[in-house]
């Protein structure tokens, strides 16, 4: 026999799932194992017959094969029927429930706890499942349809409770194609009161005791009834509504014989009180099925119940109506949501003036503040706007502002705040503190905290899967940094606290941490914000705050930038920290007067301070310090954007404002593996094509960023190893506009970098014993061909925006057959020769030259690549480029020389037919202009000058000045003749050994 049991007092949930499982399992029974509730009771008394229904003592333990409990995890809500789990010969136990609260200890094989609105919903998606892929038709019986989907209706209240969700939703719908009978739901679903409940309404209504705390109202009350009262929850739940109370307990003592089937009590038989009690919750943060759990009940966060005996029920009940007040949130005050400093003007401002402030600030309103600083209007932007519609350009503000005003002090309550704002329909309320403004709450301050609370009520349920939920962030944190790094944290957040400030953790420290896949968290570059007012100096609380750690932590060095009201804490390989930036900030806004200008900053709140950042990944924080510690402010959907694996701007006119967040947004994308999101990518194209950036350069003469910043973030990306990747995207948006107007990302001017990379690569692996003069001239980097004829593959062939290609990205993607070609030419050519294990020799040389060295070039691979994108501009265009970008000195002068070497270098390299004659000529230049010349020539000379670097470069002659001395030759300018004629001759193959060389002196230099 395989059965099904439902807990005791079965709901329609329990009824539902186990009628589920019969239809999945074929000739398994339900047992009711302690009745049921009033209207599944009324339900059955007419649909008894069409259930697979077993009364509890005709079950034959020893029949039993399998047991599955549904919508209960515990072995107290089965009853008797909980002894059956012990029997040795069954075969499987399995536990089917959405109570995610309540502790699992029943004896199971298999188990589905998951989080959903009823228990049915798991078993109804199995019954769909089945269905789909079944070969033969399936439907339910319309009984069977009809009392599962009533299981969902009643334990999801259709759909509206707070645990509802949108399998639900799936699996409701699929039971109404299958026939559920919305006629018998709607007769079941909402009951109407018993005579017996109505009374006892009337009772309640008169005996309730309330209490208001923190904003919520919280109620209790005790029914002494003669016996057993079935229907108490939907009492309590007609009684909830109608007090409008936020929490409610409703207890019921009543006496109850020792025999449970007997209502009747019997003078007879011993004598007990029962205590049942139910409670209701419409508080965030409460949970009363951990408040009853103590007492064996359970149920819901915000619906659960108990029933005990042989207590004293009036202590019991108040007794958990004192705990529930403990569970019940402290809510966020004036002070915590409140924006400060409040941008306030005089009465006497004008409305043109007022108007700018508002474009300046991103505000929809402006307080209106006296000589003394007290508050005496408000006026909106509707306000502002109607007033410059009719031409009150110059009027002052205080004949168009409200002097009305609804004010709050720091300390009001967030039920409070709603309280007003909706029964007044106030869009902002001043917060005053001795009569001086000191911030502000807007509505959408209020609506942002309430949907807040929703999310971290919620919980695990929530639908993001990708990142970490708010209340687990602190615990992650702490879990993944290293612990002296963790107590650095809290002690700062204690320091902040104590000056009455509150400590954030923002930006990619926040990004990173949600993304995490490893254990542990290496941070060496730290973003916090000090959301407080400003000390007495200019610095601000971020520079105090660090100043007082830096007095914790000697070993660490502070850096101060008094105009951004920062400060840095710098540890260089220190124990425990390594090599670790904290960097300390006060909240702050700031505002464009140009686009592409530097930003001017002002100190502001936390929620500014985070608007004010480049995209909604970065602008996430984590509240370090009480109270909430470890709550994370998400403002903007970041971690929507985190679970989209997408890049979004927070405001159209980002890019108009700071072009490098451009470079930015594709750094980021390429990094993280994300996409840059569509409407922001249209906001990037539009910024480039709207010439904003040169025409801010030509009327101001400079734009900020697109100077130093502008080269820091070009060299984020090209000394990344994604780099190719990063340029191609930039490539794509045509975004080295922002260097030059001319400059886009061609073939020709991929084929350059590439060479370039090549020839670093080169430069890397060079040395190598298996090089061989084939090896350095066919097949080195300056040997890729510059047009379709060349006999080796082209880069010029592969499209620019084909980066990241293994094909294209490899030294080894010349023709494979051709390059087997010449290393059996080449083995062939040095069998011959005789020299199989020579070193790098000289052409028609008996005297062996060791391979050379690639001489070393003190310039960063990321900058030479910026110079091959700035050297791909028109001569004239360069070296102004190159100031602009403020690169070093020795670079400009080599890009504004590059053209006149590369045309002395035309002119002159096909003269050279000695190796002498190419090193004479070459060595009289940088190494890195060489470089650059190469890579915009022809092959050929792209070939000279690769063999110059790589076989001649460092050969020296073979005599120096001090053996031109200890043969005799005085010292004097004679002697750089004479050793670059020993140079040329040890270079062309006209000296073989010492003694050789002695005598090439002593025959061209002869001493007097």
């Amino acid at each position: 026999m395989d059965l099904v049991l439902c807990h005791t007092t079965a709901d329609f949930d329990a009824l539902g799932a186990a009628v589920g499982l019969c239809v999945l399992r074929p000739g398994s029974r339900i047992v009711l194992t302690g009745g049921c509730h009033p209207t599944v009771r009324d339900f059955l008394a007419l649909h008894r017959d069409e259930y697979p229904l077993i009364e509890r003592r005709s079950v034959n333990p020893q029949q039993i094969r399998s047991i599955t409990i549904v919508d209960a995890s515990q072995r107290d809500r089965l009853g008797k029927a909980a002894e059956w789990l012990d029997l040795p010969h069954l075969n499987e136990i399995a536990v089917f429930d959405h109570h995610l609260q309540a502790d699992l200890d029943i004896p199971a094989t298999v188990t589905q706890i998951e989080a959903v609105g009823a228990s049915t919903t798991l078993i109804v998606e199995k019954l769909k499942n089945q269905a789909e892929n079944s070969d033969t038709p399936f439907r339910l019986l319309p009984s069977e349809a009809t009392v599962m989907a009533l299981g969902i209706h009643v334990d999801t209240g259709s759909l509206t409770f707070e645990g509802a969700t949108a399998r639900d939703a799936i699996a409701l719908a699929w039971l109404m194609e299958q026939g559920a009978s919305l006629r018998v739901i709607a007769e079941y679903v909402e009951p109407g009161l018993s005579p017996q409940l109505q009374d006892l309404l009337r009772e309640a209504l008169n005996n309730l005791r309330s209490e208001i705390l923190h904003g919520y109202s919280i109620a209790w009350v005790l029914l002494s009834t003669e016996a057993y009262v079935p229907g108490l929850s939907s009492l309590a739940s007609r009684l909830l509504d109608l007090t409008e109370t936020d929490a409610l307990l409703l207890g019921n003592v009543y006496k109850f014989g020792e025999n449970e089937n007997n209502r009747n009590i019997d003078p007879e038989s011993p004598v007990s009180n029962r205590l049942t009690i139910i409670g209701r919750s419409r508080i965030e943060g409460t949970n009363l099925s951990e408040l009853f759990q103590p007492l064996g009940g359970g149920g819901h966060a915000r619906a659960a119940s108990l029933a005990t005996r042989d207590v004293d029920a009036l202590l019991t009940l108040n007794q958990l109506a004192d705990e529930l007040k403990t569970q019940i949130p402290h809510p966020p005050t004036a002070r915590e949501l409140m924006s400060s400093p409040v941008r306030s003007i005089r009465p006497e401002t004008s409305v043109g003036e007022a108007h700018r402030i508002l474009l300046r600030y991103g505000h929809s309103g402006l307080s209106v503040v006296d000589a003394a600083d007290r508050l005496v209007g408000i006026i909106s932007r509707r306000d502002i706007d109607i007033a410059l519609h009719h031409g009150f350009s110059h009027a002052p503000v205080k004949g168009y502002m409200s002097p009305q005003l609804k004010t709050i002090a720091p300390d009001t309550l967030l039920p409070e705040i709603e309280s007003l704002m909706v029964t007044y329909d106030i869009g902002r309320l001043p917060v005053l503190e001795n009569g001086q403004l000191v911030g502000i709450v807007t509505r959408t301050d209020v609506l942002r905290e309430l949907h807040q609370q929703k999310a971290r009520d919620r919980g695990s349920n929530a639908e993001l899967s990708y990142c970490v939920m708010p209340e687990s962030v602190e615990q992650l944190l702490r879990s993944r940094i290293s612990p002296e790094l963790w107590q650095l944290l809290s002690i700062a957040a204690n320091l902040a606290q104590n000056s009455g400030w509150q400590l954030y953790l923002v930006g990619g420290a926040v990004r990173d941490l949600l993304l995490a896949t490893d254990d542990t968290l290496a941070l060496t570059d730290i973003d916090l914000v000090v959301d407080g007012k400003c000390g007495s100096d200019d610095s601000g609380a971020g520079v105090e705050l660090a100043s007082s750690l830096q007095k914790l932590y000697p070993g660490s060095r502070l850096d101060v930038h008094g105009q951004f009201q920062t400060a840095a804490l710098l540890w260089h390989k220190d124990s425990p920290f390594g090599s670790l930036w904290v960097d300390i900030a006060t909240a702050r806004t700031e505002f464009y007067p140009y686009p592409a200008a530097n930003p001017e900053v002002e100190a502001s709140s936390i929620r500014q301070d985070l608007y004010r950042r480049d995209f909604t990944i970065n602008a996430l924080a984590v509240r370090l310090g009480v109270p909430r510690s470890g709550e994370l402010l998400d403002f903007f959907c970041g971690l929507l954007d985190l679970e989209a694996k997408q890049i979004r701007v927070l405001h159209a006119n980002s890019f108009i404002e700071d072009p490098t967040r451009i470079y930015r947004a594709v750094r980021f994308a390429v990094r993280l593996g994300f996409e840059i999101e569509p409407q922001t990518e249209g906001y990037i194209r539009h910024a480039l094509a709207s010439g904003i950036y040169y025409r801010i350069q030509g009327e101001n003469g400079r734009a900020p960023a697109l100077e130093t910043r502008l080269k820091s973030e070009l060299k984020y990306i090209l000394q990344a190893p994604y780099w190719k990747v990063a340029l191609q995207m930039l490539g794509d948006l045509q975004a080295l506009r922002c260097i030059h107007p001319s400059l886009e990302l061609d073939r020709e001017l991929w084929r350059q970098l590439r060479l370039l990379d090549r020839c670093l690569n080169g430069r890397k692996k060079e040395g190598s014993a298996t090089d061989s003069v084939t090896d350095v001239t066919d097949v080195s980097p300056m040997s890729v061909g510059s047009s379709a004829t060349d006999s080796v593959t082209d880069v010029t062939d592969v499209s620019p925006m084909s980066v990241g290609s293994s094909a294209t990205d490899s030294v080894t993607d010349v023709s494979p057959m051709s390059v087997g070609r010449r290393k059996k030419e080449e083995t062939r050519r040095k069998k011959e020769e005789g020299r199989d294990n020579s070193p790098f020799p000289i052409p028609h040389s008996p005297f062996p030259i060791p391979h050379s060295p690639f001489p070393i070039i003190n310039i960063p691979d990321w900058q030479m690549r910026l110079e091959v994108l700035i050297a791909y501009l028109a001569p004239e265009y360069r070296g102004k480029v190159a100031a602009n970008l403020q690169l070093p000195a020795d670079s400009i002068k080599r890009l504004e020389v590059l053209e006149a070497g590369k045309n002395q270098l035309a002119e002159n390299l096909p003269k050279c037919e000695l190796p002498s004659q190419l090193v004479l000529l070459l060595r009289n230049y940088e190494l890195a202009v060489l470089i650059a010349i190469a890579i915009q020539s022809p092959r050929k000379f792209r070939r000279q000058i690769w063999e110059y670097l790589t076989r001649w470069a460092n050969v020296e002659p073979p005599l120096n000045g001090n053996d031109l001395k200890a043969l005799g030759y005085k010292p004097g300018p004679g002697f750089k003749r004479m050793l670059d004629d020993l140079l040329a001759a040890r270079l062309d193959g006209d000296l073989g050994d010492r003694a050789a060389a002695i005598s090439f002196l002593a025959e061209r230099y002869p001493q007097t």
